[in-house]
């Protein structure tokens, strides 16, 4: 696995890398033992460190991401693992349950992602001001089942997520609704059944 540890503003010594790289690889070795890279950032938030963990354990397209936060980054660092750990332990799991459940091809479509970032000052913006595009990307668009949305979501650590429904072959939305659950956005009209 390639292990990449950067900071932000921070530098990031020969020792913390070290670390890093060493419980990371352990971690998820556990788990996966083809994984393909992770990355680690450390960044300082006012008086605390803040560490970023983000892996891609394998070649299906999954990223499994956690944070930490602390007054030092050894124990950030370790903050972020522990939920890296817990993600990677549940989606081993959810692979092995699914084995039996999953089609023989992986559908992908490939669609563009935006992340539109308004003007970070604090003047009030004019009803008709457009937002601005930062930046810009592939990503890929697989075809789930509504669990295994889901799961890619949660694992991600994503607000919400569009893939192509297993069912009905229509594009879907699950997203985190702000009372806990999840929610699904379903355009398959109701009363049509394949």
């Amino acid at each position: 696995m390639e292990i990449s540890v950067s900071g932000k503003h921070v530098d990031v010594g020969d020792a913390f890398r070290g670390y890093a790289e060493d419980q990371l690889t352990d971690s998820v070795k556990k788990y996966f033992d083809q994984a393909i890279d992770a990355q680690v950032t450390v960044s300082r938030e006012g008086s605390m460190m803040h560490v970023e963990i983000s892996v891609h354990p394998g070649p299906r397209g999954f990223v499994v991401q956690g944070s930490g936060q602390a007054a030092e980054a050894y124990p950030a660092f370790d903050i972020a693992l522990e939920r890296i750990a817990k993600q990677l332990r549940r989606y081993k799991r959810r692979l092995v349950g699914d084995k039996r459940h999953r089609t023989a091809s992986d559908d992908v479509v490939l669609a563009q992602q935006y992340v539109i970032q308004g003007d970070s000052s604090d003047t009030e913006v004019a009803e008709d001001a457009q937002p601005i595009i930062v930046a810009e990307m592939q990503t890929n668009i697989a075809t789930l089942t509504v669990s295994q949305a889901v799961m890619h979501m949660d694992l991600a650590d994503l607000p919400l997520l569009m893939f192509r429904n297993a069912q009905t072959n229509t594009m879907s939305v699950v997203y985190h609704r702000k009372d806990g659950n999840i929610g699904w956005i379903d355009p398959t009209p109701s009363g049509i059944k394949d």
